[in-house]
């Protein structure tokens, strides 16, 4: 084959075989075609489109770049989760032990935050001694023990996609849905899962701000995973607030501890329940998505999932002191308090403004080289919808760098918008798509 005539091909808008996809990503990871004829090839695809075989084909061809994981030895159904990030969404913390404690394998290979959104590997690793490099054996085994395991991509795993997204990165062709659905689908399914519960965010805080193109990217994912023989649910979920009130790392941590106590946060146990709940019924512990909830319920109230919580950090390197008082963390040099500036009802909120505003406390980094202050992030206090005086708190900001406070602050008091008028309610699940209807 010619890699010339295959560019061409897309740049045409005709559709390429499977064997012309595998010829351009095997060539590819092993340097024979050079970057800017991939580059080439991902414009012509962002601007072309993909269609269901040609996406199919190249997570297929993606996911065979590495290593395939098979926990074919490990009794039980393997269900994982999938969000597309978020500010506040910390539901990975809390929905993998809810999950394993109710007997269902939760195989779990986490990112990293990067921009405005939070990553679940910074999370955790900022509970000390968190390991989230494991190998093949020890990842089986904390499974094995745990019902659940939390790591990162390691370089094994769909190492074409790690090339391919650099590239993406810095060619603009990251907004893409086929693109995306095969960089997502790709590391999931050499987890060695069974099935996928995704949660596809839309609203100012995620990357898909408008519903339509979140109901695409979730659609496009069902199909991809169907192809593979993969059992999936999506759920549109909210994004145009923090989920939950912590924003950063040890602050989320710290949020996930307080709900698997039996803590009430609505909108984060919202979420959280719905996604465990169609999990453990993926998992086959349950007959529908509504007595999965009630079982994840029942993991908190039992304190269930709490102990398995306390297990998988063990298991992992994480010193559970910290999970047992967490009050005991190391806490930010400074700590400021904003006021609301009016009087009325809280109408809108910039989501992406307050993820900026916990990275430039420390909380998160804009460049892949920027170090993380776990210690570092804010509590954003008010949800749509609530009353709020004069003077009444909005946030609370912690940091080490004294310099960034009055930005900060700026920034948050400009994020939001109070009105006289009481907004409609938000509808925190968009929409569930189920292939199964349960």
């Amino acid at each position: 084959m010619n890699t010339v005539e295959l560019i061409r091909k897309k740049r045409d808008g005709k559709k390429l075989s499977n064997e012309e996809i595998e010829f351009l990503i095997s060539n590819y990871t092993k340097g024979k075609i050079p970057d800017y004829q991939f580059s080439a090839f991902l414009m012509a695809a962002f601007i072309n489109g993909l269609n269901i075989n040609e996406t199919s084909a190249l997570t297929k061809a993606m996911l065979y770049s590495g290593k395939v994981l098979n926990l074919d030895d490990i009794p039980g159904a393997k269900i994982d989760k999938h969000s597309t990030g978020g500010v506040g969404d910390k539901t990975s913390l809390i929905l993998a032990p809810i999950v394993a404690a109710a007997g269902v394998n939760v195989p779990m290979i986490s990112g990293r935050g990067l921009g405005h959104t939070g990553g679940t590997l910074d999370k955790l690793e900022a509970i000390p001694g968190f390991k989230t490099k494991l190998n093949l054996k020890e990842y089986k085994s904390v499974l094995k023990k745990c019902g659940a395991v939390l790591i990162g991509q390691t370089r094994d795993i769909a190492p074409a996609d790690k090339l391919i997204y650099a590239l993406r990165d810095v060619t603009a062709t990251v907004e893409s849905i086929p693109l995306i659905t095969a960089s997502i689908m790709s590391k999931k399914l050499a987890e060695g899962i069974d099935g996928l519960v995704l949660d596809v965010k839309t609203g100012s805080g995620a990357f898909m701000t408008k519903l339509n193109d979140a109901k695409n990217l979730a659609n496009s994912l069902i199909d991809t995973a169907i192809s593979f023989g993969k059992k999936v649910i999506a759920f549109i979920t909210d994004m145009n607030q923090p989920l939950g009130n912590y924003i950063g790392n040890w602050l989320e941590v710290y949020e996930s501890i307080k709900i698997l106590e039996g803590e009430k946060v609505d909108d984060l146990l919202e979420v959280t329940l719905n996604l465990s709940g169609a999990m453990i019924y993926l998992g086959g512990k349950a007959n529908s998505i509504k007595e999965g909830i009630e079982i994840s319920r029942k993991m908190i109230l039992t304190g269930k999932a709490y102990d398995r919580f306390v297990k998988i950090v063990q298991s992992q390197g994480g010193d559970i002191s910290f999970i047992k008082n967490p009050n005991k963390y190391p806490k930010a040099k400074y700590n400021e308090t904003i006021t609301a500036e009016s009087e009325g009802y809280l109408s809108q909120v910039n989501n992406y403004e307050i993820g900026i505003a916990s990275v430039e406390l420390g909380g998160g980094r804009l460049t892949k080289d920027d170090i993380i202050d776990p210690k570092a992030g804010l509590v954003f206090y008010p949800k749509i919808g609530t009353k709020i005086a004069r003077g009444d708190k909005i946030s609370d900001i912690f940091t080490d760098k004294k310099e960034k406070i009055d930005e900060v602050k700026k920034r948050i008091i400009n994020s939001i918008k109070i009105s006289k008028e009481k907004p409609k309610e938000i509808k925190l699940i968009k929409a569930v798509i189920n292939p199964f209807n349960k």
